[in-house]
């Protein structure tokens, strides 16, 4: 891969492992609300997406949610993830080597800015970024191109000249629909249904943020 212009990254389950926990917070949260889901079906139906298409999904599935549930959830995983969110591991080398050449580099997420900002910033990393940007503030999230283009014009850079880190297949989407290259991150290997689905787009995938920098050329 030629050297990209500028890296362009999504935030859950990339940089940091917030998709985890949240997906047990949602698992028990809607098992007390007529809905019962494995982890697969989670990671099958619902990763990529806002907590808001979550409980649309999920009403028509079956549960009952009170009104005001979208408010209650996003305030229990702000409170869970500010107790502590890990690291995707290699992530920050991979920053470092950025840093290096020369190269910007950015978060476009479908998240609200206030997640990240307890996420990311609890390592200090927000001021690492060019601009960290939420497609759900823009109101139009993944699989939109937005949030993407919009990361892409705050670097400076041309969407073809730019690098997609993504890990679920609306995510790619989104880079793809942008005119972008997109690399997919797998952590937990290629057998996952957004592995699965992230393949099935044509895009690459790679198991440890340790191998991208040399994925970039950097």
């Amino acid at each position: 891969m030629t050297r990209p212009a500028a890296v362009l990254f999504d935030c859950d389950g990339v940089i940091v492992d917030s998709e985890g926990p949240t997906f047990d917070l949602l698992i028990a949260d809607l098992a007390t609300r007529g809905l019962t889901l494995t982890r697969l079906q989670l990671e099958t139906d619902f990763i990529g997406g806002t907590i808001e298409t979550i409980a649309a999904k999920a009403r028509a599935a079956g549960a009952v949610l009170p009104e005001g549930w979208v408010a209650t959830i996003y305030a229990r995983m702000y409170a869970m993830l500010a107790e502590g969110t890990r690291l995707i591991p290699g992530v920050v080398d991979a920053f470092d080597a950025l840093d290096r050449a020369g190269i910007p580099y950015a978060v476009g997420s479908n998240g609200p800015v206030e997640k990240m900002q307890i996420s990311l910033g609890q390592h200090g990393l927000i001021p690492r970024f060019t601009v960290v940007l939420s497609g759900q503030a823009l109101g139009r999230p993944k699989p939109a191109p937005d949030v993407y283009l919009a990361a892409a014009a705050a670097c400076g850079a041309r969407p073809a000249d730019c690098v997609v880190v993504e890990d679920s297949p609306s995510g790619a989407q989104a880079a793809l629909a942008a005119g972008m290259h997109c690399l997919g991150f797998a952590e937990h290997g290629p057998d996952t249904p957004p592995a699965r689905g992230l393949t099935a787009l044509g895009v690459p995938l790679f198991h440890s943020m340790a191998d991208l920098p040399a994925l970039l050329d950097l």
